[in-house]
């Protein structure tokens, strides 16, 4: 008989195992109402051993965002294959599986909330890291949907419809994990038709728009969340 012996871990793999623990307690709590105590013991080590890899509670907190944000972007990564409102659709899946997941901590980065020990103030810098933070995943959503479009030198308009898309998934997603009173799933479709409408407004304004928009509805099934969209539609007017 052996007896299992517990590997002594490195300081990079230590510094991963504690931005993990981190982030799993603040993606169930305000990181304001997470201690580095409850962290330390998370992770089987004393705190002082947590000072030892990490100077601070803000270090930590930024250094998990910047795992969840990481993560957050990838999920605006889709194999290019198959008409468009499918794949917004299976992205808006995945977003929501991370909200779904990280509520807490989905707001404390879209919010911008960083956490500070009891009595502590926030710094400047952890304000400037967290929006640039936030920003990183806008732009990595960007032009992941410039990406779908098979755009690389998007006109104004289609910039304008892409970023607002992107700010309305956002709002949408902070308002819901405020009660969560709408079925996410119907959600994540309201927000493919959101994209469509967005971008069936600027095309009737702009005939660059209307040219790529047409391309795209060309190749959407007839049961895909476009045609959807439209027959609802045409619902309201009958």
């Amino acid at each position: 008989m052996t007896t299992g012996v517990r590997r002594r871990l490195g300081v990079e793999e230590r510094r991963q195992q504690l931005i993990g623990v981190a982030l799993e307690l603040f993606s169930r709590r305000s990181p304001d109402e997470v201690s580095i105590d409850e962290i330390a013991s998370a992770a089987g080590i004393s705190r002082p051993l947590v000072y030892h890899y990490f100077p601070g509670k803000l270090s930590l907190y930024e250094a998990a965002l910047q795992r969840a944000a990481d993560d957050l972007a990838a999920r605006f990564v889709e194999p290019h294959e198959g008409p468009l409102g499918a794949r917004l659709l299976r992205v808006m899946g995945r977003y929501f599986d991370f909200v779904d997941e990280h509520g807490p901590g989905f707001s404390a980065l879209m919010r911008g909330g960083p956490a500070v020990p009891a009595g502590g103030t926030c710094s400047m810098s952890t304000v400037s890291t967290t929006n640039a933070l936030i920003d990183s995943v806008r732009q990595a959503a960007y032009v992941q949907i410039l990406s779908h479009l098979g755009v690389t030198d998007p006109p104004a308009r289609l910039e304008l419809v892409v970023r607002s898309w992107i700010s309305l998934a956002e709002s949408t997603a902070l308002i819901w994990l405020d009660g969560r009173r709408i079925p996410r799933a119907e959600l994540e479709s309201q927000l493919v038709h959101d994209f469509a409408a967005l971008a069936s407004v600027s095309a009737a304004y702009d005939e660059e728009m209307g040219a790529l928009l047409r391309r795209v509805f060309k190749e959407e099934p007839a049961d895909g969340p476009f045609a959807d969209l439209a027959g609802r539609l045409l619902t309201l007017a009958s």
